[in-house]
This record gives C-alpha cells, sequence and structure tokens, in this order.
C-alpha cells in the first residue's frame, strides 16, 4: 500500500524546514500560501478490493493536525457513495510548524529577523539565505550585531582582537565565530574596510584591518664567526618576528631549512651558514626576507607525499631552493626504518625537479609501499654529518677548478 500516512506529510513539511523555505516564509513571502502537499490516494477499485483498509486510512489521514483537506465523493456499486480525502493543504507558515512541532523556533527566528532589520538591514539578506544557522547562533546574535557596529563605527582599526570594546564580546568570541563574522561585515562594511585579497578565516584579522600577533622564525647560527645580534651575544639559537629577520643582514652563504626540532636543534656546524626551524609558520613567513634569494637555500624534509608537497610550496617563494637527504637512494639505504603516512598528498606538484618528481610520484601512486614515509629524523646522524661534508668538498672543488680556469691564459 502507498498511499500516503500522516508521517509523510510531516516528512513533507520537515524537508521544507531542513532547506531553510519554511523559516524564510515565516518572514518573506517566499513561497505562495496555501501550500499543497502531495497526497496519495486510495483507487476505485480499492473500495472494492480493500475497502475496511480504505477506510481506515481515511480516519487516520484527516487526524492530522494543521492540514486542511479536499474530499472527492465516489459512488461505488456495493458500497454506495463514499466521501475520501482528494488532496491536502497547509494554509499559513504558522500552521506548517505547527505540524512538525517548530513553533518555538520559527518564533525566534522571526525576532532576529525583526531585530536585525532595526539594528543591521544589511544582513537581512544573511538571514534569508542562511536561517538555521542563524537559529544556531540566535543566543550569540546580540553580540554579533555589536562586533558588526563596532567595526562600522572603527573601519580597520589596527588594534588587536582582544581590544575590541563592544558588549560581552572578547577576544575568544571573536576567534570562534570568524567564519560567520566574515560572512556578516562583508555585507555590513564599506568596500574600502575590506581586504579582499585575504580569505580564510586564519586571514580574518588582516581582511578587516586587526592587528595579527607576529608570526616568529626561529633560526640557529652554524658558523659561531657570525655576527649576533644586539642582546643575543653567545646565543646560537635565535627567535624574530617576520620583520626583524627580513631585515637581517647576516654575512651567510646558505641556509639549510628543516622541519624536525631536533634535527633543527642538533643541526651541525657549517660555515658561513644558519638553519631555520620550518614547523608552525609557513613560508609566507620568510617572503619578505630577500637576502635569502641570494643565498644557497637547502630543504630537508620527510620522505613522503607531504615533505614533498612543503618543498613545493618552499620553491613558490623560492624558486632556487634545493632538496637534500631527500632522494630515493637515501630512501632505500634505510628500508628497516619506513613507517606508514596516514594521509598522503595525491594531486601533481609543478615545482618538483625530474628525480624529486619520479620519487614523488612512487610515492603517491604507491609503486614502492603503500602510504610509504621515511621520516627525517630517522636518518643517522652520521648520514647528515656525511652529507654536508661532501658538500663543503664538493665547494671546495669548485673553487679551486674555478681559480685554475681564472688564471688560464686569455
Amino acid at each position: 500500500m502507498s498511499w500516503t500516512t500522516s508521517a509523510d506529510l510531516r516528512a513533507q513539511v520537515r524537508r521544507l524546514w531542513d532547506q531553510g523555505d519554511l523559516l524564510r516564509a515565516c518572514v518573506t513571502e517566499t513561497a505562495t500560501w496555501p501550500l499543497r502537499l502531495t497526497l496519495k490516494v486510495p483507487a476505485p477499485s480499492d473500495l472494492a478490493d480493500r475497502f475496511e483498509a480504505v477506510r481506515d486510512w481515511s480516519a487516520e489521514i484527516v487526524r492530522t493536525p494543521h492540514v486542511r483537506f479536499d474530499w472527492r465523493e465516489w459512488t461505488h456499486r456495493v458500497q454506495g457513495r463514499q466521501r475520501l480525502p482528494d488532496s491536502a493543504w497547509i494554509d499559513s507558515p504558522r500552521q506548517a510548524v505547527d505540524l512538525i512541532g517548530h513553533a518555538r523556533q520559527a518564533d525566534a527566528y522571526r525576532k532576529l529577523w525583526q531585530q536585525t532589520a532595526a539594528a543591521q538591514p544589511a544582513l537581512l539578506d544573511w538571514l534569508g539565505r542562511r536561517p538555521l544557522k542563524a537559529l544556531e547562533i540566535a543566543d550569540r546574535w546580540e553580540r554579533m550585531l555589536g562586533i558588526v557596529e563596532w567595526l562600522q563605527s572603527h573601519p580597520r582599526p589596527a588594534v588587536y582582537l582582544r581590544q575590541v570594546d563592544a558588549p560581552l564580546v572578547d577576544s575568544k568570541f571573536i576567534e570562534a565565530h570568524r567564519g560567520v563574522l566574515t560572512e556578516l561585515l562583508d555585507l555590513a562594511l564599506p568596500a574600502e574596510a575590506i581586504d579582499t585579497s585575504a580569505a580564510g578565516v586564519a586571514q580574518f584579522s588582516r581582511r578587516f584591518g586587526f592587528l595579527d600577533k607576529p608570526v616568529r622564525i626561529r633560526f640557529r647560527l652554524l658558523d659561531p664567526r657570525l655576527p649576533s645580534m644586539p642582546g643575543c651575544r653567545g646565543l646560537a639559537d635565535i627567535t624574530l618576528d617576520a620583520a626583524s629577520f627580513a631585515a637581517l643582514v647576516l654575512p651567510v652563504e646558505r641556509v639549510y631549512i628543516t622541519e624536525n626540532e631536533v634535527n633543527f636543534l642538533a643541526f651541525p656546524a657549517s660555515e658561513n651558514a644558519i638553519v631555520v626551524f620550518g614547523a608552525g609558520y609557513g613560508w609566507d613567513a620568510l617572503a619578505g626576507a630577500t637576502w635569502l634569494h641570494r643565498c644557497d637555500l637547502r630543504y630537508w624534509g620527510d620522505i613522503d607525499t607531504h615533505g614533498f608537497a612543503i618543498l613545493d610550496q618552499l620553491r613558490a617563494r623560492f624558486p632556487h631552493t634545493a632538496s637534500f637527504l631527500m632522494d630515493r637512494q637515501t630512501l632505500f639505504a634505510h628500508q628497516q626504518m619506513w613507517t606508514v603516512e596516514p594521509e598522503p598528498v595525491r594531486h601533481d606538484l609543478a615545482r618538483l625537479g625530474p628525480d624529486e618528481a619520479s620519487l614523488y610520484d612512487d610515492l603517491r601512486f604507491d609503486r614502492i609501499q603503500p602510504r610509504l614515509r621515511f621520516e627525517q629524523e630517522r636518518i643517522p646522524y652520521r648520514c647528515l654529518s656525511g652529507h654536508l661534508q661532501g658538500m663543503k668538498s664538493d665547494a671546495a672543488a669548485r673553487s679551486v677548478q674555478e681559480k685554475k680556469g681564472g688564471n688560464a691564459p686569455a
């Protein structure tokens, strides 16, 4: 039996609620009322074949509250004239929300709408597009409006979030609701108050002109002869904000970058070189350090898909970056120390060299071993020292060759 039941009628209305259409209809004329519901009714043959079932169905369906039925009369040769529901209607949004038991939520949404229409009419568009989200944060909506009003009065304020002086608002509240606030502020603020190049919740502060906490860059001087900074004399391990790091004037020829803190701390001494701890700030922080472009830049990461993806991202800022200890020979020399990469990267990486791209493809397509990872901290320390010594010897040999070439007769 496929006749419509009371539960089916409620389910139809509940779908309108889940899509936000019913809430929108409570405050705007986005739907035409009365609303006709789908009603599958018995066929004339059912009156003869299943008369009792038809009678029970009719008695049950018409007890559905808040639904109005149109009726149709049937004349049957045995049962005589019968009157059965033929169509089902809901006459108003109020009856619809009563049917599914959401009257209280609908009232709350109407109050939000009225409050917003009075305080921030530009945000009615958002309320109309995201009614269920609005209900979810209804208890916080007044504070949201307070933040919007504060920023309208203080566009691009150049202060920290902690300094926003809106009622019952603190920095934790703003940080927890950056996604919704971005959508609201994009509607409520003038175009000149929004930096559209800053996207995503991580760039909320820059988008709306707040100060962001400085990004810190940590590095070690690998050569004791390198000059230190004021107040840092005798300290090899130094942390600076990105702007101060970009302004450094260090006579270094080589810069190593490693993602592992222990490797960073234990990195061997090296002439005219520093090592940068790559974790925690991303490559945008290094972008302002234009002096890195004149250095021999070397990246050491895990031999896995993420290691090569990070290298690819670094080369977007510094194309001349070379990798080390991320090659096939290093990988297969330590097969007993392989582990598993939880969530490998699978997309193409355009900035890898031919050998790197070949190994990356073998890793992402599981040609060697499924989800293969060889972490950088598992490489024996002697291998790192040997590699650096080899680089030093190669550099010395090149220097001698260059001198010989310079002394050759013209």
